[in-house]
C-alpha cells in the first residue's frame, strides 16, 4: 500500500465578510478571552454556509467546513468546483500560505505551489534573477536552481526575454516563467492553481504534459484545480469535488467530473424554463423544452437507448419558410454537431397559426459518457431568426451492458461520437498450416 502524502482532518475555515475583526472593541476582547481560555470562538457558530448566489445574515462564512481527506503518494488529484466552492482556500491552506481555522493538515515532503501568476516575483528584477529568487522561496539551492537554470529557462520559452525585467512581461509570459520554476523543483508534491488558463493553448499542452511527467514518471503527487474537464480527464486519475465549502465527491476522475457536471443541472433547468418563460416574438412563442428517455423526462441517459428532444412552440400567425435547428456543444462549449428540421426542404417548411409539438431524435450509441447542452433556434427561411434558446442540458452516462462501455478498457474514449457506420469482413485467404 502506497503511503499517504496529504492527511487532512476535519478541516474549516472561516472569514470575516467585509472587515478586519468582529466591528467592535467588546466583540474583539470577548473573542480574545475565549481564546485564551482554550474556548471555541463565540462569533464562528452564527458563521453561514458559502453559497455566493445568496445574501447571508451573518458577517461570518465558512469557505471550508469539517473537511477530511487522504491523499495517496504519486496520485494526480483533480480538484473541482463552481467559483467559491472552496477550491483556493484548500490550496492556500496546503501550501501554508493561511491556516486553518480548525482542523490538521499534514504533509509528507517538500511542497512546490503555483497559485497565483508571478507569486513571488519582484517586477524590478529580470527573468533569470527571479528564477533564483523564486526557487529560493520554493526551497531551492543555489546550486540546484543553476544546474537546471537552462533546463528552465528553455521550458518557459521565454529566453529573448529572460534578462528583462518582468515588469515588461505580459501575464502569459509571468505564468510560463512561473510554472517552469515550480515543475522543475524537486518537491514531492506540485500544487497548480487555475493560473495555466492565462497561458495559450501550446504552454497549456506543453503543462499538462509536464505534470503527467511529473506524477507518472517520478512518482510525486500533484493537486491540480482546473474548470477544464478534459484537462482533469486527461491528468488526473482521483478527483475532489467540492461544494459550498464541503466535499461533494471524493472518487475517481470520470465519476467526479460526472458528478460535479450534474450538480448544476437544477438550476440549469430552471434557467432553461425562466428562459422560455420570458421568451416571445411577434411570430413564435417556446411553450416547453423536455428531454425524454423511453417517453419519460430525464436529466441523465443511458448511451444505450435513443431520447428525444421535445419542443413545443405556438405560432401565432402562418408562416412560410418556417425551420428549426439544434446546435449541440459539449462541456466546453464547443460546437460538436449542428442539425436541421425538414432540411431536405431548402425553403423550410409551411405552417399555419396554432400550437405544434416537434420531435428530434437521437439514436443510442451515439454520444459518449460526459455533459452535453443544446441550443434551439427558430426561424423563416430568408427574412429572421428567432430568438434561440440556449443552455438545455444533456447527461449522457454509460450503462452495464452499453455497447461502449468503458470499464472494459483500461483508457478512456477520445472524441465525442461513436458513429453507427457500416463495417464488413470477409475471410480472403486460409491460416497456413506450420
Amino acid at each position: 500500500m502506497s503511503s499517504i502524502a496529504i492527511k487532512v482532518e476535519e478541516l474549516s475555515k472561516a472569514y470575516q465578510l467585509g472587515q478586519i475583526g468582529t466591528g467592535t472593541v467588546s466583540r474583539d476582547i470577548e473573542r480574545w478571552w475565549a481564546r485564551l481560555r482554550g474556548k471555541d470562538d463565540p462569533f464562528l457558530k452564527i458563521g453561514e454556509q458559502n453559497d455566493r448566489t445568496t445574501a447571508g445574515k451573518s458577517g461570518v462564512v465558512w469557505s471550508l467546513k469539517d473537511i477530511s481527506f487522504d491523499i495517496q503518494q504519486g496520485e494526480a488529484v483533480g480538484i473541482i468546483g463552481r467559483n467559491g466552492a472552496g477550491k483556493s482556500t484548500l490550496l492556500k491552506i496546503l501550501s501554508r500560505v493561511t491556516a486553518p481555522t480548525t482542523g490538521t493538515v499534514k504533509t509528507r515532503g517538500r511542497v512546490a505551489s503555483l497559485l497565483e501568476v508571478g507569486t513571488g516575483f519582484h517586477p524590478e528584477l529580470t527573468g533569470r534573477e527571479n528564477i533564483f529568487l523564486n526557487g529560493a522561496i520554493l526551497g531551492m539551492r543555489k546550486k540546484e536552481i543553476s544546474k537546471k537554470l537552462d533546463e528552465i529557462i528553455d521550458f518557459s520559452g521565454v529566453e529573448r526575454y529572460i534578462d528583462t525585467p518582468v515588469k515588461r512581461y505580459s501575464s502569459g509570459m509571468y505564468v510560463r516563467l512561473a510554472f517552469a520554476v515550480a515543475a522543475h523543483l524537486d518537491a514531492e508534491i506540485l500544487i497548480v492553481d487555475e493560473v495555466l488558463a492565462v497561458g495559450d493553448a501550446e504552454f497549456q499542452k506543453k503543462c499538462l504534459g509536464k505534470m503527467g511527467e511529473v506524477s507518472k514518471g517520478s512518482g510525486r503527487t500533484i493537486l491540480f484545480v482546473s474548470h477544464n474537464m478534459a484537462a482533469i480527464k486527461a491528468l488526473c486519475n482521483h478527483a475532489l469535488v467540492l461544494d459550498k465549502g464541503g466535499i461533494l465527491a471524493n472518487s475517481d476522475s470520470s465519476t467526479g467530473i460526472r458528478m460535479y457536471l450534474n450538480s448544476g443541472v437544477d438550476s440549469d433547468q430552471k434557467i432553461l424554463q425562466d428562459a422560455i418563460q420570458d421568451n416571445s416574438d411577434e411570430y413564435m412563442v417556446w411553450k416547453q423544452v423536455e428531454v425524454q428517455q423511453q417517453h419519460v423526462a430525464a436529466t441523465e441517459l443511458d448511451n444505450n437507448k435513443p431520447f428525444d428532444v421535445v419542443i413545443t412552440y405556438e405560432l401565432k400567425t402562418a408562416v412560410r419558410g418556417f425551420r428549426l435547428f439544434a446546435d449541440i456543444a459539449d462541456d466546453q462549449q464547443l460546437s460538436i454537431a449542428k442539425t436541421f428540421f425538414d432540411e431536405a426542404q431548402d425553403t423550410g417548411t409551411n405552417l399555419e397559426a396554432g400550437t405544434y409539438r416537434t420531435v428530434l431524435q437521437f439514436p443510442a450509441d451515439l454520444l459518449i459518457e460526459g455533459q452535453y447542452s443544446i441550443t434551439l433556434f427558430a426561424g423563416i427561411h430568408g427574412i429572421r431568426l428567432i430568438r434561440p434558446v440556449s443552455g438545455i442540458p444533456i447527461t449522457i452516462s454509460m450503462v452495464e451492458m452499453g455497447l461502449y462501455k468503458r470499464r472494459r478498457f483500461e483508457e478512456d474514449f477520445r472524441g465525442k461520437l461513436t458513429l453507427p457506420l457500416s463495417w464488413s469482413t470477409q475471410l480472403v485467404g486460409a491460416a497456413k498450416q506450420f
